[in-house]
């Protein structure tokens, strides 16, 4: 738990991709790193995508690879076998859970509830995908998660963007945020790598000029 902590602490935005061939993925990944950000989540919403994850992960080393949407024990062992660095799921189930401690992967389950909060504590998770982040309540959610469940860390995704991603990282149950807004849509169809590497940095200087964590 503690490594998948320190994993997302260092990549603070999780750029979250659907990516339609691996030559796709590793240009726009590699304008992303380019642009200074750390890490990636490669969603399992395109054929291509389990091919895509380990031709990053083989040509881009140092990027953090997530696998998102991992609903089952099947995509767990896929993501697994294609060498990402933690897998990520909407929710939580015990057998998702048992799945991923045999395999030995970093999980970070998502949740939406003070139930499954719990549900998730009992498992023994204390980092949780909170989704969907806007729909579920929000910063003002996430806020008041912060007194009944100190010690618990947050990565909201889902509605997050430029103009709410400041009020998200600001709170210290909030490790990091997760979203596309910073890979347009037209900029990925045209494969336009220089423009997305310069979105990317800029989100880089944005959050360098953020305050420090509410504590």
């Amino acid at each position: 738990m503690v490594y998948l902590r320190e994993q997302l602490d260092g990549v603070r935005v999780l750029p979250v991709l659907q990516v339609e061939s691996e030559e796709q993925a590793v240009g726009l990944c590699r304008a992303l790193q380019a642009g200074g950000l750390k890490g990636v989540e490669i969603t399992l919403r395109t054929s291509a995508a389990l091919a895509a994850i380990s031709a990053v992960k083989k040509t881009l080393p140092d990027l953090m690879v997530a696998a998102g949407t991992v609903n089952s024990t099947r995509d767990m062992e896929s993501v697994a076998a294609a060498g990402v660095d933690l897998a990520v799921s909407p929710g939580l189930t015990r057998l998702l859970s048992d799945c991923a401690r045999e395999l030995g992967m970093p999980f970070l389950p998502g949740v939406s509830t003070a139930s499954e909060i719990l549900g998730g504590l009992e498992l023994g998770y204390t980092t949780f995908k909170f989704f969907p982040a806007e729909t579920s309540g929000g910063v003002a959610a996430l806020s008041a998660f912060g007194a009944p469940f100190q010690g618990v860390s947050f990565c909201p995704t889902g509605g997050i963007n430029q103009e709410n991603l400041a009020d998200y990282l600001k709170l210290p149950n909030v490790i990091c945020a997760g979203g596309s807004w910073m890979v347009p849509k037209d900029l990925l169809a045209d494969r336009d790598w220089q423009a997305i590497e310069s979105r990317a940095r800029q989100l880089v200087e944005f959050l360098g000029q953020l305050p420090a964590r509410e504590s």
